[in-house]
């Protein structure tokens, strides 16, 4: 939701660890007006590092143990940019992001935690997985237990590293391979458990040696290899997984930022502020504080985080900094494998599953604030005009194509005839211009923003145009940007156009069209829109002219709709969220090319949804089509969504524009919008395959759905 005040200030969390996962609740039940939020993550869910080992015994799923950024973001009302931070420019102020043009800020926060990778020794990188980030050991973890089912590999683990987390997972992979004859091993250069209570030590070790977990201690490593890890002496550790625990490094990049550092670690005064630059804050593992130094646990993550939140507010202008004191000891809960745990504090251990159920309800209680807390909705008025409710429904309206007028009264509407010049004019994808021998296309879309990241957002908003251009054989030629953005500080103004026009050429360029003007707005929430034309070196490649026996071959996966309609109500997971942006965010140009060449009649796919643009396809011709719901590609969560009854608000009109075509029920997903969908084309039949399969090499999920055929009447039989 946009914020109704003006922007006036850049903050940017950088990371999506612990501490800013509570900054980003608090910010959604008190943001401070004027502040545009941004969080930097490379992946849509940041992991909880307190349930990793009972993930890692079997007590808990995947999802269990993720925090769902997208789902935040959207409730904090925060632009989520997916991407891997490389560095800041402090002099620019600007953060250096992989893949994509430098963020601005004016405060910056870092909470990237630690890795545990060790590169300094011959063979990590290649045959090892460290422990820290720990989403990439979780991955592996899932991919290896699959090898292992498979009769792949032999359950043979070395984990390298004997501190607590070291110990804390072998005995939660001993309890998951129970009856495997497994064989996992702990190596350490000095000895095991060294940042632990005497008595909980011993009992650490008595429960290691019961499991079976073997250890090498006082070992120095020479290499690692695909069979194991091999030692000074010569002596190999044969492992099929080899995991890196041992202690914790900070990112590589943070060296190159000039500021302060303590072994790495972004030194920070009791504020959380850095002592060398006062626009930058960190926090969790990656900071170091100079006022009172801690092990790297967790627990400060958490409890610097209201302290955190005071002093970022006060830094934008508004109250007082606040110091963080934190505590000497914390209690440590350390899972023993089974639904057991051992409690150590002040040098007084103590063990039992009533420990575990502890852990399990603080664990709980962690997750859940990030799980259920609702998104606000405005409450209808008390008295309105008769219609009103009807048409607000009780769902946002959707943004991208689900935002366009309904099919039926954008007919009534438009006018029927076009004026000399126009070879082709209302009705198919894009104008065709006639000056002479040159014949020109052109093509307009403006979509109301539904990403939050105005870059990824103008790579969408120009691919849904080109899309129309790609649809009629044309070469994309030049293009005019249409932008609306909130009302914001000139400084604002100036970054977000820059990350728009960015994003736009990001896309144009590649696809042969110069980005030649445009006209720029303020107004209530963004809009981006781009007005293309393309040159046509041959004919029109138009909607109709499907011949019968044509195959029908569709471009990119459905689902976008309903996906983005619920993630605008918190329902959607952040993963299945990605995944329809990465869709979305797939030009066609390439695949445009290969179906150009022999398409008979072709489309793109987008707000009416596969069957209304299919019929449009059938035209009035006496062609009928059959397509097979098995064949049709569909993102990951779209059909479960539809399922639990989410619906893009465009769908029933698109439901009801088709109502005249024999189309049975259930199959809700041929009637939802798509924003940068995909080409549909009648294709040859005895041709279809060969070019499903170049697609599909050239990166598209690609399918032939069904086929064309002369009827007595136009209708959609669907298998």
């Amino acid at each position: 939701m946009q914020p109704l005040l003006p922007l006036t200030r850049d903050l940017v969390l950088i990371g999506g660890g612990h501490t800013h996962a509570l900054i980003l609740h608090a910010w959604s039940m008190r943001p401070l007006p004027g502040v545009n939020l941004s969080v930097i993550n490379p992946d849509a869910t940041a992991p909880y590092t307190g349930m990793l080992p009972g993930y890692i015994a079997g007590h808990y799923s995947r999802e269990d143990l993720d925090i769902d950024l997208v789902r935040l973001a959207r409730r904090a009302g925060a632009r989520l940019i997916m991407g891997r931070a490389t560095g800041i420019d402090r002099e620019r102020k600007v953060i250096n992001v992989s893949g994509r043009p430098p963020v601005a800020y004016d405060i910056v926060s870092v909470d990237i935690g630690i890795t545990s990778d060790l590169p300094a020794i011959p063979g990590y990188t290649e045959f090892a997985v460290s422990a820290k980030p720990l989403g990439a050991y979780a991955r592996a973890w899932e991919s290896w237990l699959s090898s292992l089912a498979e009769g792949q590999n032999a359950a043979k683990v070395a984990i390298i590293g004997g501190g607590v987390a070291g110990v804390e997972l072998a005995l939660a992979m001993a309890f998951r391979l129970q009856g495997q004859d497994a064989e996992i091993t702990i190596i350490d250069a000095r000895h095991l458990l060294p940042n632990i209570g005497t008595q909980a030590r011993s009992r650490l070790l008595k429960h290691l040696t019961r499991s079976g977990i073997r250890t090498c201690e006082g070992a120095q490593i020479s290499e690692i290899t695909a069979q194991g890890v091999r030692l000074g002496d010569g002596t190999t550790i044969e492992a099929s997984l080899i995991l890196g625990a041992a202690g914790a490094r900070p990112q590589d990049w943070l060296r190159t930022t000039g500021l302060d550092l303590t072994g790495g670690f972004v030194t920070v005064d009791k504020h959380l502020r850095s002592i060398s630059d006062p626009h930058i804050f960190a926090v969790g593992d990656c900071a170091h504080m100079a006022h009172a130094p801690r092990a790297k646990a967790g627990v400060y993550a958490v409890r610097q985080a209201p302290f955190l939140l005071d002093n970022l507010r006060a830094a934008l202008g508004a109250g007082r900094m606040r110091a963080y004191h934190p505590q000497r000891d914390y209690l440590k809960l350390v899972s023993l494998g089974d639904k057991v745990a051992l409690a150590d504090k002040w040098s007084l251990p103590l063990e039992g599953r009533w420990l575990w159920r502890l852990k399990d309800r603080i664990d709980e209680k962690f997750m859940g604030q990030f799980r259920d807390a609702p998104l606000m909705s405005a409450p209808l008025p008390p008295a309105m005009a008769s219609g009103l409710k009807e048409i607000l429904d009780d769902r946002p309206l959707c943004g991208g194509c689900g935002a366009k007028l309904g099919a039926e009264a954008l007919q009534a509407g438009l006018p029927k005839n076009c004026r000399a010049g126009t070879a082709i004019g209302i009705g198919d994808d894009a104008a065709i211009l006639q000056t002479g021998a040159v014949k020109q296309a052109i093509a307009t879309d403006h979509l109301r923003a539904f990403v939050s990241d105005p870059y990824v957002m103008a790579q969408i908003a120009a691919n849904h145009a080109l899309g129309d251009i790609w649809a009629m054989g044309a070469r994309p030629q030049a293009a005019l940007a249409s932008v609306t953005i909130p009302r914001m500080a000139p400084a604002l103004q100036t970054r977000t156009l820059r990350e728009i026009l960015e994003g736009a050429t990001a896309i144009l360029t590649p696809a042969g069209a110069e980005l030649v003007g445009g006209h720029s707005a303020m107004g209530a929430e963004m809009q981006i829109g781009f007005t293309v034309t393309g040159l046509l070196e041959g004919g029109a490649l138009t909607k109709t002219g499907a011949r019968d026996g044509d195959a029908l071959v569709l471009t990119k996966p459905l689902g976008t709709g309903v996906i983005m309609a619920a993630e605008m109500q918190g329902a959607a997971q952040g993963e299945i969220v990605m995944r329809a942006i990465t869709a979305m965010v797939q030009p066609q140009g390439r695949a445009a090319a290969v179906l150009t060449q022999h398409a008979h009649a072709m489309t793109d796919v987008t707000g009416f949804g596969l069957a209304g643009h299919l019929l449009e396809m059938l035209g009035d011709d006496d062609l009928a089509a059959e397509i097979r719901l098995k064949d049709i590609p569909i993102l990951d969560g779209a059909q479960a969504l539809l399922e639990m009854g989410h619906a893009s608000s465009l769908a029933p009109l698109n439901k009801a524009a088709v109502a005249h075509v024999l189309i049975p029920s259930g199959v809700d997903i041929l009637f939802d919008p798509q924003t940068a969908g995909g080409l549909l084309a009648a294709v040859p039949h005895d041709r279809a395959q060969e070019l499903v399969a170049t697609l599909q090499a050239e990166g598209y999920q690609a399918a032939m759905i069904g086929h064309v055929f002369t009827a007595a009447k136009t209708e959609i039989i669907v298998r």
